[in-house]
C-alpha cells in the first residue's frame, strides 16, 4: 500500500515519462506534483518506489522509469482517463454506420490506428463451418491436380494438389462422384470423420487422394482472415520500439503469424469492458513474450447483446493511456450497435 504522498508522485513520474519519453528526475517531480516537498524528500520516496518495484534507474541517468508493475498501479488505480471530444465520438459513429459486416469491422481497425496513431485491430466473430455441395477434381498434368471446393454459402476455393502417382480422369471423376454423392451437405470435420471408416470400397489410391484434398480444403476455408489489423508502419514511429530493430521485426512476424495474437484478443473476450495488457503480463497465450515493450488495450463488442469478437490498439508501454482507453471504448460500443443494427436490418432466410 502507498500513502497519498508515493502515489501523487509515481503518478506525475508516469505522467511525465509517457508525455517526454525520458527518465524522470527529483527537479521534475517537484516542478509537476503540486507537492511542497524538498529534493531529498523525493529522492527517498522515490528509493522507496524503487525497493518496491514500481520505478527503475536506467544506468545512464539518475532519473527514474515506470516498470511494468508501476504501470500497472497507474491504470488501475490513477490513471483519469480523458472523455473524448464530441466531434471524435461523431467520427467514429460516421464510419460506423450499418453496412455488410466486414466491412465495419475494416472500418473500426483503420479509425482505431487513426485515432491513437498505433495498430488497430479487430478479431472477426468466428463463423460456423461451412458446409460442402461440390467437390472437383481437375487434372492439370500427370502429378498436379486442381481441388475446387464450392460451400452451401457460395464461397468457391481452389488448390492445387501435388501427388505422388499419377491419376486418370476417370479416377478423378470417380472420386468426386463419390464425395458428392456420399458427403454433400456436411462441413469438413465431418466428412473427414466418415472418410475414415466408410472409404474402405474404393482402392488404396483414391483413399490417399481424398485424404490429401480434405486437408487441402480445410486449410483452404480456414484461411479466412481470423482478425483485421491496420497501421502497423505506425510503429515505425514510436521511438521506444525503433530503437529495438530486432525486436519490431519480432512484432512484425507476430502479426503475420497471428495465431498467437488471435489467443491475446480471444482472452479479452472473456471480461467485461476494457481490458490492458502491459508488457509481459501479455504471456496469456505462447510467443507473446514478443509483446515485451507494447500495450495491449483491448474490449469486447457485441451483436444483439452476445459477444462476438474484441478490438484492440496495440502500441508500446509508454502510451497515453488516458486517451487510448476511451477511443478503444468508445469504438467498440458502436461497433456493437452498428453490427446489431445490420443485423436487425439483414433480411431473415425462409424456412
Amino acid at each position: 500500500m502507498l500513502d497519498d504522498r508515493s502515489r501523487i508522485l509515481l503518478k506525475t513520474l508516469i505522467e511525465r515519462y509517457i508525455a517526454e519519453g525520458e527518465p524522470v528526475g527529483s527537479r521534475t517531480l517537484s516542478r509537476f506534483s503540486g507537492l511542497e516537498l524538498s529534493p531529498a524528500t523525493i529522492r527517498n520516496v522515490m528509493a522507496d518506489l524503487e525497493e518496491a518495484g514500481f520505478v527503475a534507474s536506467p544506468h545512464t541517468s539518475a532519473g527514474r522509469v515506470p516498470t511494468t508493475q508501476g504501470f500497472r498501479l497507474f491504470v488501475d488505480s490513477l490513471l483519469t482517463t480523458r472523455p473524448l471530444a464530441e466531434g471524435e465520438i461523431a467520427e467514429i459513429g460516421d464510419s460506423l454506420r450499418p453496412c455488410p459486416p466486414q466491412q465495419l469491422m475494416s472500418s473500426a481497425s483503420r479509425l482505431l490506428s487513426q485515432l491513437t496513431h498505433f495498430v488497430g485491430v479487430v478479431a472477426t466473430p468466428k463463423r460456423a463451418a461451412p458446409t460442402i455441395r461440390q467437390i472437383e477434381f481437375l487434372p492439370l498434368s500427370t502429378t498436379r491436380i486442381l481441388l475446387i471446393l464450392i460451400t452451401h454459402e457460395g464461397d468457391v476455393q481452389n488448390r492445387i494438389l501435388f501427388t505422388e502417382q499419377p491419376y486418370t480422369a476417370s479416377e478423378l471423376a470417380e472420386s468426386g462422384h463419390y464425395l458428392n454423392q456420399h458427403f454433400s451437405g456436411l462441413d469438413l470435420e465431418q466428412i473427414r470423420s466418415r472418410v475414415r471408416t466408410e472409404l474402405y470400397a474404393l482402392h488404396s489410391d483414391l483413399k490417399t487422394l481424398m485424404t490429401a484434398a480434405l486437408e487441402a480444403g480445410s486449410e483452404a476455408l480456414a484461411s479466412e482472415e481470423a482478425y483485421i489489423i491496420s497501421g502497423e508502419k505506425n510503429l515505425l514511429d514510436a521511438e521506444d520500439l525503433v530503437a529495438n530493430t530486432r525486436r519490431l521485426r519480432e512484432l512484425f512476424d507476430l502479426f503475420e503469424q497471428r495465431s498467437g495474437l488471435m489467443r491475446l484478443l480471444e482472452y479479452s473476450c472473456r471480461a467485461d469492458g476494457v481490458q490492458i495488457f502491459i508488457g509481459g503480463e501479455s504471456k496469456v497465450a505462447p510467443g507473446l513474450d514478443l509483446l515485451d515493450g507494447c500495450s495491449v488495450v483491448a474490449a469486447p463488442y457485441e451483436v444483439d447483446g452476445r459477444v462476438v469478437g474484441s478490438l484492440g490498439v496495440i502500441g508500446p508501454t509508454r502510451m497515453a493511456y488516458e486517451r487510448v482507453i476511451p477511443i478503444v471504448d468508445i469504438t467498440a460500443r458502436l461497433l456493437s450497435g452498428a453490427l446489431s443494427a445490420q443485423n436487425d436490418s439483414a433480411p431473415s432466410s425462409s424456412p
